[in-house]
């Protein structure tokens, strides 16, 4: 495995863009120069968060988000 994560990640395993691997080392996103824990997706190249809009859950029972714009960073926390 590499010392970068993935450029596009998300916690949902039903999503294409989940990666298991990833996910159990623990990837650490700082979004316009702020450490955030409440990311459910982001992509590092096109500059964007997905993020829970409150409580607010949709008629599946998942969180609804908001995607949020702006410098992302990625990292691996160990």
């Amino acid at each position: 495995m590499t010392d970068t994560p993935p450029d596009r990640l998300s916690a949902d395993p039903r999503s294409q863009h989940f990666n298991a691997e990833s996910m159990e080392r623990g990837v650490g996103i700082r979004f316009n120069g702020r450490e955030r824990n409440d990311v459910e997706e982001y992509s590092v190249s096109e500059g964007w968060i997905r993020v829970a809009a409150g409580k607010a859950l949709d008629r599946h029972g998942r969180p609804i988000t908001i995607k949020l714009t702006g410098t992302v960073e990625a990292y691996y926390r160990s």
